[in-house]
């Protein structure tokens, strides 16, 4: 038996798109930690610059993202961790189903956001008066249904405990 240990392999990295309105919104690269077919998670530090503050909950440099992105569903998850690994909460847009292709993971922003604190005690809808404004609804009325049920799920999700069975299986 060697005494040597053995570094773990390196984490395949991927590059984030988030579109919103046919354009970039913000391209970051992540550590790809699972890809089953069907869902892709990684993981990366706040891409912002800075402090965001939303009054419930503030983004900040050294804060983490465990991000799950589905092919087949309407949202993506990310739970939201401090520099210390300090659970904040979880931070879902609703989306089109991800597109994943070699490196890349290309999901479209439909306005809808949903947050959940750490301790469940505060759900909130969010951004329902910027999704009213798309028109996405007149434009493409069963990609907005499809939305607006995606956000109905996901807030069903967060008041049932959380989304430790979503993320688990």
């Amino acid at each position: 038996m060697s005494g040597n240990s053995a570094e773990p392999p390196p984490v395949p990295q991927v590059e984030v798109v988030l579109r919103k309105s046919g354009r970039t919104k913000i391209r970051y690269h992540a550590g790809l930690l699972r890809d089953d077919g069907t869902r892709v998670t990684v993981r990366a530090a706040w891409a912002g610059t800075g402090v965001r503050d939303f009054g419930f909950v503030r983004f900040e440099p050294g804060d983490v993202f465990t991000e799950h992105y589905w092919r087949d569903r309407w949202y993506a998850v990310k739970e939201v961790r401090d520099a210390a690994g300090e659970l904040k909460g979880w931070y879902c847009d609703v989306t089109r189903p991800a597109v994943v292709t070699d490196g890349e993971i290309v999901v479209e922003d439909l306005d809808l956001d949903l947050w959940r604190s750490a301790d469940g005690g505060t759900v909130l809808r969010l951004d329902e008066d910027e999704f009213a404004e798309s028109g996405l609804a007149a434009l493409d009325p069963p990609a907005a249904a499809a939305a607006e049920a995606a956000l109905d799920e996901l807030e069903r999700l967060a008041r049932d405990g959380g989304f430790a069975r979503l993320l688990t299986g």
